[in-house]
């Protein structure tokens, strides 16, 4: 009996020995999975807002949520690449060989883009039914010219300059498809303006968040922002696919003739351009045209100035990125007053942010200071965001729906070569903080001056078309 319960009592202390061997396992698994799911919170409940944020409003069901992710995954890519190209072409060298490269950039770069730019329009316009594979496209050009550049910022290379080119045509490309496809996805009851306001803020929130991580794997390697920005672009090459087909539907368009007088044409054999679109819409984009400059201008010399010439107390990187950080700030504040500021005339918001840069110009070269150039960054931001919005909002009032998309193409295309004019007048202007922002207020007062007129003639009367701003 004794040896009978033996065994029993051995296999009784075994049974409770592996119940207790099975409950710690069961334990030690459960508690790796707690953990696991504390770890992966963050994520998927970050993951879900930005779902929630960017779906709300009925823009899920239209299929504008896809596409405010899909640029914010733009502007995360494009922010590694200039990272990148900043530090290789700019911050690497002392100022007066740095001044030279980047002048070297600008005339491989920026020249021939102003060559093609205003190509890149009108053939993406004849192209209505590829915009996916168009966007996808951009994405992917960019994705491989930033495996180029990575290896020619290593070995100085001048492959650099025309990668550049390419990444700068992919980038302005998808822009101008961008601005193409957003009136296919608009929810019911939901203006342009909002709309455009809400993809423009997701590009914004991603650069601001990608801007320090690019920073920090610069300081890993010169190569490793170049290795992200492949990544992030490879992902908005498959996320360009899961637009709605309908981006792709070229049905209730048409070219941009833009209201055209069919007798003018008819007589004269020329097909005609954005003239033709009516007062309002012609010099509010004039005006924006000049904002834009601005923006280029104020991009190349302040990176330049503020190099040789920091703000008081901080270096050269400090002062660049208490501009750029301005300048961020005011287009998300200007962004996000357009989305929730109701309007019915467009004209004078344009009138009035213009003059408000105007003033801000003046008062920082005739003052000029580290404060006030902070001040113009926010400023010239701000005013650029809400006259775009404002430029948004007449195209949508004043151009007939069936050319609408194609005018937003062709507006974009415009004001893509004034930024890369202003850009050229930047680099090329001596040093002097006070003389080239008086030549910066120059052309600004010119835009305006010629534009106001027109623009206010056109709030009396009330444009030409039915309000629509939200």
């Amino acid at each position: 009996m004794a040896a009978a319960r033996t065994p029993r009592g051995a296999a009784g202390t075994g049974g409770a020995w592996g119940k207790r061997r099975g409950g710690g396992s069961g334990r030690f698994g459960r508690s790796v999975r707690a953990v696991g799911r504390a770890l992966r919170f963050p994520v998927t409940a970050a993951a879900r807002s930005i779902r929630k944020a960017t779906h709300a409003h009925g823009a899920g069901e239209s299929g504008l949520g896809k596409l405010i992710e899909l640029h914010a995954v733009n502007g995360a890519g494009d922010v590694m690449i200039t990272v990148a190209l900043a530090s290789t072409v700019f911050f690497s060298v002392p100022t007066d060989e740095a001044r030279g490269r980047v002048a070297l950039y600008l005339a491989i770069t920026m020249a021939p883009f102003t060559v093609l730019a205003p190509v890149i329009g009108p053939l993406l316009d004849r192209l209505p039914h590829g915009r996916r594979a168009a966007m996808a496209g951009a994405m992917l050009a960019r994705a491989l010219l930033a495996l180029i550049i990575s290896g020619a910022a290593a070995t100085g290379s001048l492959e650099l300059y025309p990668a550049a080119l390419g990444v700068l045509v992919a980038s302005k490309a998808y822009g101008v498809v961008r601005s193409a496809v957003v009136p296919r996805l608009l929810p019911p009851r939901f203006s342009l303006v909002k709309a455009n306001s809400r993809v423009t803020l997701g590009g914004l929130l991603a650069t601001g968040v990608a801007a320090p991580i690019g920073a920090g794997l610069q300081a890993l390697g010169p190569r490793y922002p170049l290795y992200g920005a492949f990544v992030i672009f490879i992902a908005g090459t498959v996320l360009s696919f899961t637009l709605p087909p309908k981006v792709d539907s070229a049905k209730g368009e048409a070219f941009a003739l833009l209201a055209a007088d069919e007798r003018q044409q008819e007589q004269t054999g020329k097909r005609p351009g954005l003239r033709t679109v009516g007062a309002a819409v012609t010099h509010a984009l004039a005006a924006n045209a000049s904002l834009r400059w601005l923006s280029g201008f104020l991009t190349f010399f302040l990176a330049f100035l503020l190099r040789e010439h920091p703000l008081t107390g901080s270096s050269a990187a400090v002062s660049l990125g208490i501009v750029a950080v301005s300048a961020g700030a005011g287009n998300a504040v200007g962004t996000a007053v357009g989305a929730w500021l109701r309007s019915r005339a467009p004209e004078l918001i344009i009138v009035v942010v213009v003059a408000f840069v105007l003033g801000a110009a003046i008062t920082a070269a005739v003052f000029f200071g580290a404060f006030l150039v902070a001040c113009l960054a926010a400023v010239a931001g701000f005013s650029q965001a809400l006259a775009k919005l404002s430029l948004d909002a007449l195209i949508q009032r004043d151009v007939p729906e069936l050319v609408r998309t194609s005018a937003f193409a062709r507006s974009e295309t415009l004001l893509q070569m004034a930024w890369v004019l202003g850009g050229a007048v930047g680099i090329v202007m001596p040093l002097n903080g006070t003389l080239g922002l008086c030549v910066a207020a120059a052309i600004l007062t010119a835009g305006w001056l010629l534009t106001t007129r027109g623009l206010l003639a056109s709030a009396r009367h009330g444009g030409t078309g039915h309000p629509r701003v939200a």
